[in-house]
């Protein structure tokens, strides 16, 4: 696999093989050729900035005015503020249901009683992926958008954030070629991701199975079920937050890219292996995605731990992931909620019935063209899709559901 020569645009998220959460991990760009994202997730050439970037230097930042968000971010609209993130998980699926589809998650009571004399119990664990994590993750997440410039022709980027509430814009990332002499003469084409968008666009239906899909791809992530595990394998999603290996030390790499220590330093003692349900790895992501929650690319590069350990920000990573379109790839979310159009090079790869088949190529090429039989992957993730989305009431006959089929993007 070729590697990218600038951190943000190498390898956005990588996460250890599903169901073993060994030490194989996958691959995949935050976002590449501007030219081909127009195509999947209406990216537009930016009216505003014709061919300039930011002036900002990169973890600087400045208030702007109702009218420069207006111009430069398409406004903030108040449908999608935190203030409604919590009734719209709360309608979604009430904690009830939630309950009583992950017992076995992490820090549970019934967590408790199946790790007791296990080499991985924690007296003192929290419970990590609890209702009310995901709800102040959603919260938190809905106060945020990512603007993605990228210069027409090139993979050079600028990654911007904007705290909605505050009305700060920060400067996250910059290529060292953005401003080139040959890439300043190209316009910039603008990506623009509201995170408060998450389980709010689309019909109810839609909503309803978009955080049906993200939470079924959570569960196998990090599923400590087996097929004769006490109430079935589907009861253990969100058993795991860390990597086995990288957690027992058995794998004491730290995770450390040098092509990205300049601007993401990996600091003396700390290991970036895989936390979280979306298992983050390496300096590079740790960097970027705590840019994107704090505004400082610092905390997380730190701390790497507050990943496992503050089951908020490991769900926020999981919604930043499940919301940033990956060119070739569309983002998960839009996927879910009919905004993706399928491209023809998309439908000659079998990509072309949006649903949740789809999704799990977005997360995961390497389970292409894999049905629901026995010993596939496939057949967990789309056993959590099945049961949460009958909790919520949804029918989804018709839907396509299985990877057969499908090529990776």
């Amino acid at each position: 696999m070729s590697k990218w020569s600038v951190a943000y645009r190498s390898r956005f998220v990588q996460r250890a093989v599903p169901v073993t959460l060994g030490l194989a991990l996958l691959t995949s760009p935050l976002a590449a050729a501007a030219d081909h994202a127009a195509s999947a997730s209406g990216t537009v050439a930016n009216p505003h900035h014709a061919n300039k970037g930011s002036s900002l230097l990169i973890g600087e930042n400045r208030v702007l005015s109702k009218k420069e968000i207006r111009k430069e971010w398409d406004g903030i609209d108040a449908e999608y503020g935190a203030a409604q993130a919590v009734d719209t998980v709360k309608t979604l699926l009430p904690e009830d249901d939630f309950e009583a589809l992950f017992p076995y998650r992490l820090g549970s009571a019934q967590w408790f009683s199946a790790a007791e004399g296990k080499e991985y119990y924690k007296a003192n664990q929290a419970d990590y992926f609890s209702y009310d994590n995901l709800i102040a993750a959603v919260t938190e997440a809905a106060n945020l958008k990512l603007k993605i410039n990228t210069r027409a022709g090139s993979n050079a980027q600028e990654i911007l954030r904007l705290d909605k509430e505050a009305k700060v814009e920060t400067l996250v990332s910059r290529a060292d070629d953005f401003y080139s002499a040959s890439n300043k003469k190209q316009i910039i084409r603008t990506e623009i991701v509201d995170f408060g968008t998450f389980l709010k666009e689309g019909f109810a239906k839609d909503r309803k199975r978009e955080l049906a899909a993200f939470l079924a791809h959570l569960s196998h992530e990090t599923g400590g079920g087996w097929d004769a595990a006490p109430g079935g394998p589907l009861r253990w999603g969100l058993f795991w937050n860390e990597n086995i290996a990288g957690r027992t030390g058995k794998n004491m790499d730290p995770f450390v890219d040098k092509n990205s220590s300049a601007l993401y330093p990996g600091h003396e003692g700390k290991r970036y292996y895989g936390r979280g349900p979306i298992m983050l790895s390496w300096n590079f992501n740790y960097g970027l995605f705590s840019s994107i929650i704090y505004g400082d690319k610092n905390v997380l590069l730190r701390n790497p731990e507050i990943v496992a350990a503050d089951g908020k920000i490991g769900y926020m990573t999981a919604i930043l992931f499940w919301m940033t379109p990956q060119t070739p790839k569309p983002s998960g979310h839009d996927v879910m909620v009919g905004k993706w159009k399928p491209a023809p090079e998309h439908k000659a790869k079998g990509l072309w019935q949006p649903g949740f088949g789809v999704s799990t190529m977005v997360l995961n090429g390497l389970e292409a063209n894999l049905g629901e039989v026995d010993g596939s992957p496939v057949k967990r993730r789309s056993g959590h899709y099945r049961e949460i989305t009958a909790k919520m009431g949804v029918d989804v006959t018709g839907e396509k559901i299985d990877t057969l089929g499908m090529q990776p993007f």
